[in-house]
């Protein structure tokens, strides 16, 4: 099946299901010789695993990863890397009544008219479950890129209505951690917590906004005129399970600018005095800070009952069952970070590339 990659030089494919035995990846284009870090790599996968606080879901998957291939004396070979998470705490017959009917606004009903057979099973494959490979595969990618200086922070800004009236360059980053929603502003914070908790005990859900903050990034990454950064970005982003909106730069807020407010102007030393390009301008990085935010839409699971249809045809009254987060943004920031870092490691590894093509190597 098509999609189930993303990459050219630093090349990551996903595999496994929500209830088979075990999800992964194979990363196919690191460089040898990076020092893999698997306290870090756990570390990572620690932050997106479910359990992990009491506004997410409670299934318990502890989110082992193991090494099957492609390093040696705890350094990459330069060979394909295989990881393996082994699924733990499958609760299959949870979904048995979804066995013939589809769930409002699942990949159910589109994956059954695409493919004519589907894992209803916590979605087989739609499942959020697969990031966790991603973030395994992104903490490689930071790896790769930590040595350059590249700093990526992601963080919930934005919960329901609720969101932080600060930007990232008032924001100390430190903070992420300091609380189980993973916003910096602490004492909005406190607030978006007591929100989620509200609606989880209503049965219902809650979408919410993660941005992104990239340090250290050089200028001169990213492709045009198909392959720009900002667009390979986009495309990372809107393909994590519940995305609904990405934006970059000044985004949205920019068409009520006029153009004399809106550039950056360049000052010595190759800085500009804005930054409402979002770090990007032609789809290749200039060396500013590059952030973003991605929207996440409410989790489409609710317990509470709601009418769909069979495959029949025939109405059915359905109730979510089952463990689900009532908010998906706190376990999503991890993945934000992953997928930004595997969009970068590809540009890292194609801007080495063409310099060594320039140099005649």
């Amino acid at each position: 099946m098509a999609g189930n990659s993303i990459g050219q030089l630093f090349k990551v494919t996903t595999f496994g299901e929500s209830h088979g035995p075990a999800i992964g990846c194979v990363v196919d284009g690191c460089p040898a010789g990076v020092t893999l870090d698997l306290d870090f790599i756990q570390s990572e996968l620690d932050k997106r695993r479910p359990g992990q606080s009491r506004i997410v879901t409670r299934r318990d998957e502890k989110d082992r990863v193991q090494v099957l291939s492609g390093t040696f004396e705890g350094k990459t070979t330069g060979m394909p890397i295989t990881l393996l998470i082994p699924n733990e705490d499958q609760r299959s017959k949870d979904y048995d009544h979804l066995k013939d009917a589809f769930r409002p606004s699942h990949a159910d009903f589109t994956w059954h008219s695409k493919y004519g057979h589907r894992d209803h099973r916590g979605g087989g494959r739609s499942s959020a479950r697969e990031t966790a490979a991603r973030v395994a595969a992104g903490a490689i990618a930071q790896l790769v890129l930590q040595p350059l200086g590249v700093q990526i922070h992601s963080y919930v800004s934005q919960v329901g209505a609720v969101s932080t009236p600060l930007n990232y360059q008032e924001l100390d980053f430190s903070n992420i951690e300091k609380t189980e929603v993973r916003c910096p502003d602490l004492e909005v914070a406190t607030t978006m917590i007591e929100l989620i908790k509200e609606i989880k005990k209503q049965g219902d859900t809650i979408g919410g906004i993660v941005s992104c903050c990239i340090q250290g990034v050089p200028a001169g990454w990213g492709e045009p005129v198909f392959d720009k950064l900002q667009a390979d970005l986009a495309k990372a982003m809107l393909s994590i399970n519940a995305a609904k909106g990405f934006e970059y730069g000044s985004g949205f807020e920019g068409v009520g600018m006029k153009g004399s407010e809106h550039n950056d102007l360049w000052e010595p030393g190759f800085k500009t005095r804005t930054n409402y390009s979002g770090g990007i301008q032609g789809g290749i990085s200039n060396g500013m800070e590059i952030y973003f935010r991605v929207a996440f839409k409410p989790v489409a699971t609710l317990l509470q009952p709601q009418w769909s249809v069979q495959k029949s045809g025939h109405s059915v009254l359905l109730e979510g069952k089952g463990r689900h987060d009532p908010c998906v943004v706190p376990r999503a920031t991890p993945i934000v970070t992953a997928m930004a870092a595997l969009v970068l490691a590809d540009h890292y590894l194609r801007a080495l590339a063409l310099s060594a093509a320039q140099k005649g190597v």
